[in-house]
């Protein structure tokens, strides 16, 4: 049988690219972190007509055995375990990659795993899932909604980034358990506040926001991540040209439309500096990436190389580099400041990464992810069955062949860098929000405040945990990335 090599995943390649790749319509769409690529496994049993050997237990674990061992980055560092032994393909990959996601370098914490078709489809071209469609942060042990997608349920109920939680009424119950209960029995989350996953359920939250509460029910729905959280901005300065801004939430393929837009829209109004808010970015496809990168320094580095994709040394041959090149909407940005967070990865590490070279720049807010490589997207037999293995198969490096920032950018020493906080409790591109003001403060030639530490209303973002798209973990910390690289939505 053969299997499929579909798309890298954009760094997750902490960007997260997680992968890349190209093919025909039928194929996903490289995550951050990737490039193009190309490849296949071998692997045993029949390819033919969904049979239950084509796609059953024993044939995914040796789909994972063979594929890992050929292209997995760091093949030669593999468990040796007998594949005879196990029956499930999850835990035979936990198996063989325990020692690279436990060997403290953050190189692999998790980022190999495997899923469906059809949910990494929707999860890359669309950002399609079943929640509400929010994010939270925890910050000095309070709930916080830190984001809310327009025209998603939350969000048309009322639900705001800064908006504070103070109770929960889960779906089916009649009384409402306060947030200083669910910290006092050790609940869980997601489900303490909301519910089962991927199921119809109606919560009703009680939250305040600058003194006053309400409450606000939410009905659970099939909800899309719009790539933009709200519109680019454009603004004015007392002296000097106008500050461009967006906040910028994912690599999928809606982006495109987006991305080129508020590009317009900056080069139209004069914009010569850009904050680039990727705080909550955790990547996604390669071609979103360099579409970005093209429409920021296609101008100023046309032709130059834009990064490099660097595979195990078995599969050399499929090694590939892209350079810059304009396109339509380009503008050229002098200076840019992107705020991050832990919870920036793969594709938004790219993107940073691979503008170093070309463009005055600085970070603010916290470390980022650290994703340096990227995933392939394999494929058991989409003629039979939706196994799909996504599998750390590169190295991301920009065009002058920096890459391994493993725990993080800002660790390299490369970057200016400005600590500030995620201030949970303002608005996306609020003067008073403190890596907003802090980048645009850089932008203007005035020292960025340092953070006080004991600052109730904002907290850096600490590296996070990855952990699988089911996991569950304590009510008052913050949830940890996908095994993708993306900051989790709800």
């Amino acid at each position: 049988m053969s299997h499929k090599l579909i798309t890298v995943l954009v760094l997750s390649l902490s960007v997260v690219a997680c992968g890349g790749g190209g093919g025909g319509s039928s194929s996903p769409a490289p995550v951050a972190g990737g490039g193009t690529g190309s490849g296949s496994g071998t692997g045993s049993g029949s390819s033919g007509g969904g049979s239950t050997d084509a796609c059953g237990a024993d044939a995914q674990v040796q789909f994972v055995k063979e594929v890992s061992e050929s292209y997995y980055y760091w093949y030669d560092e593999l468990a040796q375990v007998d594949a005879e032994d196990y029956s499930d393909p999850s835990e035979y990959l936990s198996a063989i990659m325990q020692p690279i996601w436990t060997d403290g370098t953050g190189r692999d914490p998790g980022f190999s795993y495997l899923t469906t078709i059809e949910e990494d489809t929707q999860r890359f071209t669309s950002g399609t899932f079943y929640g509400y469609g929010v994010r939270y942060r925890i910050i000095n042990n309070n709930f916080y909604f830190s984001d809310a997608y327009e025209e998603g349920p939350a969000h048309t109920a009322g639900i705001r980034r800064g908006q504070r939680l103070l109770a929960v009424k889960r779906d089916g119950e009649a009384d409402f358990e306060t947030w200083d209960a669910l910290v006092a029995r050790n609940a869980e989350l997601p489900t303490a506040v909301f519910g089962a996953r991927g199921e119809l359920q109606t919560t009703v939250f009680r939250v305040e926001y600058e003194g006053e509460e309400s409450e606000i029910s939410v009905t659970t729905a099939e909800t899309t991540t719009p790539p933009l959280a709200g519109e680019a901005l454009v603004i004015e300065r007392d002296n000097g040209t106008p500050v461009g801004y967006i906040n910028f939430r994912t690599f999928i393929d809606a982006a495109d439309g987006p991305l080129r837009a508020a590009a317009t829209t900056f080069r139209e109004a004069g914009v010569t500096d850009l904050i680039i808010d990727l705080r909550y970015n955790g990547g996604g496809l390669v071609r979103v990436a360099e579409t970005f990168l093209n429409l920021l320094a296609g101008d100023t580095a046309n032709g130059q190389l834009s990064y490099i994709v660097n595979l195990n040394d078995k599969h050399q041959d499929q090694n590939s580099t892209a350079n810059f090149a304009p396109l339509a909407e380009t503008f050229s940005p002098l200076r840019i400041a992107f705020i991050t967070t832990g919870g920036s990865a793969s594709a938004s590490e790219l993107l940073i990464n691979g503008l170093d070279p070309h463009i005055e720049l600085a970070i603010v807010g916290s470390e980022t992810s650290g994703k340096a490589v990227g995933q392939y997207a394999f494929d058991l037999d989409p003629d039979a069955c939706e196994t799909r293995l996504r599998l750390i198969a590169f190295e991301i490096q920009n065009g002058e062949g920096q890459g391994g920032y493993f725990t993080g950018l800002v660790s390299t020493g490369r970057f200016t860098f400005f600590e500030a906080a995620d201030d949970a409790t303002r608005p996306f591109g609020d003067a008073q929000e403190d890596s907003f003001a802090a980048a645009f403060n850089w932008l203007s030639g005035v020292q960025p405040k340092v953070n006080d530490a004991d600052d109730s209303k904002s907290a850096p973002v600490e590296p996070l945990a990855v952990a699988s798209f089911d996991a569950s973990w304590p009510v008052n910390k913050d949830a940890p990335l996908n095994p993708d690289g993306s900051v989790r939505s709800f």
